[in-house]
This record gives structure tokens, C-alpha cells and sequence, in this order.
């Protein structure tokens, strides 16, 4: 959304009759025709097309005294004017007899002139017939009691672009048919809620433009009528929660141009019936989970030009049944929208993305728009790879959808605007090509995460006690995980693996809280007296990866590094930051930071762990954030030259398995930390770090097999049917000798007999004689 459109639309669009028929009826109209009058000297009489401010079409006698430096009215003015322009000439006082005699003038135009003051204009005219007002571009600077109050019929009144910085509470009394108010450019510090008491048919309020950077609460509650409020480049920094309370009636409002840093989602639940919303412009870091849900009647949303916006997070636009339309459009560090930003956008048919900072859209984002016709993605750096599986040629133009009347499956084609510029950036082999030209098969059916560089500076400065806000998103095929480092080298994010929790040196408590946050704190060794939980508690990770640091403190201080690892591989980004002491020159304090982070080795000390045949486990310790981190090994050997093997570690990462290595073999592995790869404040890379850290080792023997004597299983089976029949014949023998007075049946109840038996038999190749180990069978 264009911010001359946004305007255009909060100005015209929803005024009571007015609408895209004025045009139409306008291109339709005969051309101006001649009045014949007496006309002022230089001066143009014609009969003109005017509508009045609530769309009633009138064919308006005309007088243009426009551009001509006139320093007094023109004479003479024919008795029947309805419009009287008068723009860009020297007038400052009006001659009231001369207008005294105009009992049919409807629209007066004294725009770029040099009026003072509003009284030498009305008070000296009473124009009971007076709609229209035009008095933009002159030298007011305040509005007493009753200005306006000798024109009880205006309906239009247009100030901006003067110097008012004060208006007495009752400056508009007597306006009661007032429709459209425009004070906007001036210099007007606050918004007095008394001014608008007097204007209860007020639709079209222009108040952008004025250094007011706080508005009261209720502060338009009078104005029930109130259809169009723009609020553009005021310098608005928040939004009190019920600023806008008593609007119930409201359509359109913008923000264009303002410093607001989170969507005012509380304020605008006070305006039920809003149809167009403009926040162009302003200094929104993120679009948040919930920022738009359930505004039921909106159609229209703006997103554009935001120089700090870097994601749209999950669900934050949710349950916008009427929105057909959404602009979210350069915005130079947008970089991630998630898979499920958008939730029950039934009617959603045009998705603007142009000109952002965007690799992908993700596939889920395609399917949760059934109504999606257009799509806008050019001038974005675009990786056409596994997530863009839904733009390939043969796939993009058929979608299914289920019609809603026959209930069954029907094509739906969303089309690219501007195809011919909607190119890949990425993988190098698809770099400039088409989007629509790339087959799937083309595309990869996985992808490692990218951290867009856009989503991190390199540098960030705040206050000691300030608040700390660092924003770090990835998509990849599998979903990624992100995790932090932090300066001290510990890991801020999910759990680590329980072999980095017992290292000792760090300690990583985390706790979830009902709001769903992750509160996490972490300690060193260095910490004595503090216990892991209590040193870092201002430490807060949100879930889809941003870190806040409150109350920061020049403990905090240093290289902070983002993680996004899945299943493929990883990608890291670095950023450093700086702590400034409050009171003390800013540029010196971070110029003292840099040069002693600058001046930071890393003591790192390499260790083996465990040793196998095939593997190594390898450890180190480290105090410091080391995101440059490489592991190399070389299997050494006393009349060959092997190759050397180099592998990155991730950040935070404290610990290696080395596999496939051959055993019996002598190994030699080094540790190459260093403390950033590149930096835009550090005038030495590389060379910063400190000397490789190497150990040397043997892997473990193989063991020799024992070779076992093989009997064959048919003699196995046999020996086993020969022991089967003596126990059987052993049996009966026993039956046989039983006593003569002994019964029978107590035999057979109390016969039971030990018999030791062979379990194997091992031959080995040393005795070459067989091993017996034996078992005992009880047979009952």
C-alpha cells in the first residue's frame, strides 16, 4: 500500500456518499462552460462541475482569481458566485462589504496566503450559505473561542500546512454541521479531547503532521461519527489502550510515518468496525503473535516501509474474515515470515511481498490461503529450493481447493506479479533464473537453514541498565532449532545433550513460564559467590528465537552469537554488543569496549576424552564465545605424508566425536579457535586468535579373534539323542530296585536325581583339549 494511496483512501474513500462513483460521474460531466458576467479584471468566470462535501452534484458559477498576487479582493464579483477561488496571492485582511453582497457563495478558497489570524477572515463575514472553507498554507497560529462560529453551515474546513500551536477549547463551537476537519501539519504539541465536543457530525478528521507524540485516552470519545482519523508522521511512540476508545463508528485509520515499535493491538480492539489500517513506516521490529486477531471487518492492511520490521511471527494475523487485501512491501530487513503467520484469512486474494529481504515463502503459508489469487515476491533474494516447491513451473498454477457448493476439488491458480523479475538468487546453479521457469525436480527435497545477514547488524550499542532485544530467525527443510552463545560461551536455547551437561564449566537453567517464555540463565566458574540461577536471570529467550537481556550490564558485553542447526548442517550469525556507561561519552565508552574485546584471547585447553578403535571423543574449555571455532586431525605416520582434515564446530559447542578412524594408528588433532571470522570494528580477523591447541594419541588395538572348535550339528543332535535314552534307562533301573514295601506311587511323587551334563565344549588352540563346562539338569 503506497503511502499517497493510504492517505487517498483515509481522506476519500470512506466519507459518508463519497467513493470510487465521484470520479466516474465527474469524467462523465460536460466541461466547464462560459458565464457571461461581469468578471473581474484577469480574473476566469465559468460555470463548473462541484460536489458538495456529502456528494450532491452542482453546476457552480465559478470566479479563478487564482496566481495573480493580489493584495485585495477583486472587483467587481458577480452577485450569483458560488465558488470563489483566491489561491496563492499577498491577501492578509478581507474586505467585508465585497463578500457581504455574495448570499449564494458555498465555496471560498484563501489557500497560500498571508492570513494571521483567523478573526480577520470570519468575523468579518457572516456566510450563512458558506459549505467549504479552504484556508491551507497561511500564517495561523492560534484559533481563538467561536472562531468559525459566523458560518453555521460549513461542512468542510481546511486548515493544515499553517502555524497553529495552541486552540482554545471552544475554537470550534458553533460548527455543528461540520463533516471534514483538516488541521494536520502544524505545530500543535497535544490533543485537547474538549476541541471535538462541538463537532458531532464530524466524519474525516486530518490530525497527522503534528509534533505530538502521546495521545490522551478518549481523547476522540465525543467524535461518534468519526468515519476516517489519520494520524501520519506525529512522532507517535505508543498507543495508550483506550485512545481510541469511543470510535465506534471508524473505517479507516492510519499511522503512516510515526515511531511506533510494537503494532498497538490493545488500542485498536477499542475500534470493532475498522475496515483500512496504514502503519507504513514506522519502527516495528515484529509483527507478533495476536497483533491482528480477530478484527473481524478489516479489508485492507499496510506494512510497508519499515526500515527495523525482520519477522511476522506465528499466527499474528489470525481470524481476519473480510481481509482481501495485504501490503507487506520494502521493508529491507524482512527476512522470515513463518509457515503459520497466517490463520483463517478465508477471503485473502492479494499478498504483497515485494522489495523485502525474504529467501523463501514457505508452502504452508500458500495452503493456508484459500482465496489467494495474486501473489507479489520480486526484489527478494529468493533460494529456490526445497521450500518453494509450490512456485516451480509444474506445480505453482494448480492448487486444490474444495468448492464450497458442490464439495469437490477444483484448480485454483495463484499467479506471480511481475514474473519476468521474480528471480532466484540461490542455489548458484539457478541463480537468474525465472522462479516460474525452475521445475521441481530442479529444486532440492531438503535445505540447510540460512541466517539472513539482514536479520543481525554487526554492531549494537545500548545503555548500561537498558533493555537488550536481538532477533534471530531461519527456514529450512527440516524446521531448525536456534540456540544462542553467549559471550562467556554458553549455550541460551534447548537443552544441551547430556554430555555437554557435564562439563563444569557451565551450567544452563531453564525454566518455562505460563506465558510460554523460556527464562534462561547460565553461569561460569568465574562465579563463586552466585549460584547458575541467579547470576543471568534478565536473560529471556522467546520462542521462535529472540534474546532479551534486561538490565543489561557491562558483564554482558561482548560477541553474541545465533545458532540454526537441523539435521543437514547449520548456519551462524555473530553480533557484537556494546555496553555504554550512562553520563560518559558514548563514542569513547565503545571505542574502550572494542579494543579490549579486540584484545580477548581465547584460552582454550584441548583434551581426549575417549579413545576407541575407530573414534575419539575430544573436550575443551572455554570462557569466551568462539564462533569461528575449526577442528583438524592428520593420522601420522612415519614414511608417508597424509592429508589433513578440517571440520567447523558450532558455537557453544564444547565437545567432538572423530569416527572412522583406523585403529592402531598414532593421530594428531588441533583446536583453531578464533573470535570472529569477520568483523566491520575489528581492523585483525585470524590472527586474533591464539595458536592452535593440539593433542597427539593412539587408537586402540583391534582384539584377536579366539578360534573355537566348530562341531558339526548333526553330530550335535545325536550326541543329544544318546544322552536322552541313558537318562531314560538310568530312570527305570532306579524304578526297578525300588524296595518291595515301598508303594508305588509315593516313588514316583519323591524321585528326583542330580545329573551333570556337558553345556559346551571349547577346544582352544593352546591346551588343544576340551574345555567342559558343565550343567546341572534336576529331573523331578
Amino acid at each position: 500500500m503506497r503511502p499517497a494511496l493510504v492517505l487517498l483512501q483515509s481522506h476519500c474513500l470512506l466519507c459518508v456518499f463519497t467513493g470510487v462513483c465521484v470520479p466516474i460521474v465527474v469524467g462523465s460531466l460536460p466541461p466547464a462552460l462560459p458565464w457571461h458576467v461581469s468578471c473581474p479584471i484577469r480574473c476566469v468566470c465559468q460555470i463548473k462541475p462541484w460536489f458538495s462535501p456529502d456528494s450532491v452534484y452542482h453546476e457552480a458559477p465559478t470566479v479563478d482569481c487564482n496566481n495573480l498576487l493580489l493584495t485585495k479582493l477583486p472587483l467587481p464579483i458577480p452577485l450569483n458566485t458560488h465558488t470563489l477561488r483566491l489561491q496563492s496571492n499577498l491577501l492578509s485582511v478581507m474586505d467585508a462589504a465585497v463578500l457581504h453582497g455574495l448570499p449564494n457563495l458555498t465555496d471560498l478558497d484563501l489557500s497560500q496566503n498571508r492570513f494571521s489570524r483567523v478573526r480577520m477572515i470570519t468575523q468579518s463575514m457572516p456566510l450563512p450559505a458558506l459549505l467549504s472553507l479552504h484556508l491551507e498554507e497561511n500564517h495561523l497560529s492560534h484559533l481563538p473561542e467561536a472562531s468559525f462560529s459566523s458560518l453555521p453551515a460549513l461542512q468542510e474546513l481546511f486548515l493544515s500546512h499553517n502555524n497553529l500551536h495552541s486552540i482554545a477549547p471552544g475554537a470550534f463551537s458553533g460548527l455543528d454541521s461540520l463533516l471534514r476537519l483538516h488541521i494536520n501539519n502544524n505545530r500543535l504539541t497535544t490533543v485537547d479531547p474538549v476541541w471535538f465536543r462541538a463537532l458531532p457530525c464530524l466524519e474525516v478528521l486530518m490530525l497527522g503532521g503534528n509534533p505530538v507524540e502521546a495521545l490522551p485516552e478518549r481523547g476522540f470519545a465525543s467524535l461518534k461519527s468519526l468515519r476516517s482519523l489519520v494520524l501520519g508522521s506525529m512522532g507517535l511512540k505508543g498507543l495508550a489502550e483506550e485512545a481510541l476508545k469511543g470510535l465506534d463508528s471508524l473505517e479507516s485509520l492510519s499511522f503512516y510515518d510515526n515511531l511506533l515499535t510494537k503494532v498497538p493491538r490493545q488500542a485498536l480492539k477499542s475500534v470493532p468496525g475498522l475496515k483500512f489500517l496504514d502503519l507504513n513506516k514506522n519502527r516495528i521490529k515484529l509483527i507478533e503473535t495476536g497483533d491482528f486477531k480477530d478484527m473481524l471487518h478489516l479489508k485492507e492492511l499496510g506494512l510497508n516501509n519499515m526500515e527495523e520490521l525482520v519477522s511476522i511471527e506465528k499466527a499474528a494475523l489470525e481470524n481476519l474474515p473480510e481481509l482481501t487485501k495485504l501490503e507487506i512491501t520494502n521493508n529491507p530487513r524482512l527476512s522470515y515470515i513463518h509457515p503459520q503467520a497466517f490463520a483463517k484469512l478465508s477471503r485473502l486474494e492479494s499478498l504483497m511481498l515485494s522489495s523485502n529481504s525474504l529467501s523463501a515463502l514457505h508452502q504452508h503459508v500458500i495452503l493456508s490461503l484459500p482465496s489467494l489469487q495474486e501473489v507479489s515476491l520480486h526484489s527478494n533474494p529468493l533460494r529456490c529450493d526445497c521450500l518453494f516447491h509450490w512456485a516451480s513451473r509444474d506445480t505453482s498454477h494448480f492448487h486444490l481447493r474444495k468448492n464450497t457448493q458442490t464439495h469437490t476439488p477444483a484448480a485454483r491458480v495463484v499467479r506471480f506479479i511481475q514474473p519476468q523479475a521474480t528471480l532466484c538468487s540461490e542455489p548458484p546453479e539457478l541463480r537468474g533464473r525465472r522462479v516460474r521457469d525452475v521445475s521441481s525436480g530442479e529444486m532440492s527435497a531438503s535445505c540447510l537453514p540460512t541466517i539472513p545477514a539482514s536479520s543481525l547488524p554487526s554492531y549494537v550499542g545500548v545503555q548500561e541498565g537498558g533493555k537488550l532485544v536481538l532477533h534471530c530467525r531461519a527456514l529450512a527443510e527440516p524446521q531448525p532449532q536456534l540456540y544462542w552463545v553467549t559471550p562467556a560461551g554458553l549455550r541460551l536455547g534447548p537443552s544441551p545433550s547430556q554430555e555437554s551437561k557435564r562439563l563444569s564449566y557451565s551450567v544452563l537453567c531453564k525454566n518455562t513460564t505460563s506465558d510460554g517464555f523460556n527464562h534462561l540463565s547460565a553461569s561460569s566458574v568465574q562465579a563463586q559467590d552466585e549460584t547458575p540461577c541467579q547470576l543471568f536471570k534478565h536473560y529471556q529467550l522467546l520462542p521462535e528465537g529472540t534474546l532479551e537481556i534486561r538490565k543489561i550490564t557491562p558483564r554482558e558485553a561482548g560477541l553474541y552469537t545465533c545458532v540454526a542447526e537441523n539435521a543437514l548442517g547449520a548456519d551462524t550469525r555473530s553480533v557484537t554488543v556494546g555496553v555504554h556507561n550512562r553520563g560518559k561519552n558514548r563514542k569513547r565508552g565503545m571505542a574502550i569496549r572494542l579494543k579490549k574485546f579486540q584484545a580477548i584471547r581465547a584460552d582454550v585447553r584441548l583434551e581426549l576424552r575417549e579413545v576407541g578403535e575407530h573414534y575419539a571423543i575430544m573436550s575443551w574449555q572455554s570462557l569466551q564465545n568462539l564462533p569461528s571455532t575449526r577442528l583438524s586431525w592428520q593420522a601420522i605416520y612415519s614414511n608417508a605424508n597424509t592429508p589433513t582434515y578440517t571440520t567447523r564446530v558450532l558455537a557453544g559447542t564444547q565437545s567432538f566425536n572423530l569416527t572412522h578412524l583406523q585403529a592402531e594408528t598414532f593421530y594428531r588433532v588441533c583446536l583453531h579457535s578464533g573470535i570472529s571470522e569477520s568483523s566491520k570494528h575489528s581492523g585483525q580477523r585470524s590472527r586474533e586468535s591464539k595458536k592452535p591447541q593440539c593433542v597427539s594419541f593412539r587408537t586402540k588395538d583391534v582384539p584377536q579373534p579366539q578360534p573355537r572348535l566348530q562341531l558339526n550339528p548333526q553330530l550335535t543332535s545325536t550326541a543329544v539323542t544318546l544322552l536322552l535314552l541313558a537318562l531314560i534307562l538310568l530312570l527305570a533301573g532306579q524304578v526297578w530296585d525300588t524296595e518291595p514295601g515301598q508303594e508305588a506311587g509315593k516313588t514316583h511323587s519323591t524321585l528326583c536325581v542330580d545329573i551333570k551334563v556337558p553345556k559346551t565344549v571349547i577346544i582352544t588352540e593352546k591346551d588343544k583339549e576340551p574345555n567342559q563346562s558343565e550343567m546341572l539338569l534336576k529331573v523331578c
